[in-house]
């Protein structure tokens, strides 16, 4: 039976979890999630835990942080004067934001909290620094 390499692009389903055992993302419910291996759509534990299975198998993964989304870096989150906010915008912690940078990209940022004339935002990945769990089903290598 086919081994998924390098180059393929295979369709699986996934459920992730936290070490506590919350969901954090699940596919079974929808669509098989498709890829192409070496690629780098996918943080790199996953791609490395598919690849080599076959069409049908199954497995659970524990993938480290720096294999995920990264440990949580301190250099991220940056605190932004309440007058740099729109007028319609009143930020919540936990709130999420998309922030325009200066090289013209756009990057999500979570606000963190909210004093009374700043704003501290997150623009880590919201996973990162966590171990996370995959439960994966390689449906298709095609």
């Amino acid at each position: 039976m086919a081994q998924a390499q390098t180059n393929d692009t295979v369709k699986v389903h996934y459920t992730g979890r936290l070490n506590d055992g919350t969901v954090f993302d699940s596919s079974v419910e929808r669509e098989p999630l498709q890829f192409t291996l070496g690629e780098g759509q996918v943080i790199p534990g996953f791609e490395n835990a598919v690849i080599g299975m076959t069409a049908g198998e199954s497995k659970t993964v524990t993938i480290a942080a720096d294999q995920a989304y990264g440990p949580r870096r301190d250099d991220l989150i940056l605190a932004v004067g309440r007058d740099q906010f729109p007028p319609d915008i009143t930020p919540e912690v936990g709130q999420q934001l998309q922030v325009r940078q200066t090289n013209g990209d756009v990057a999500l940022v979570t606000v963190a909290e909210v004093g009374e004339a700043a704003v501290k935002l997150d623009a880590n990945h919201p996973l990162a620094g966590q171990d996370l769990t995959f439960e994966i089903q390689l449906v298709e290598i095609g």
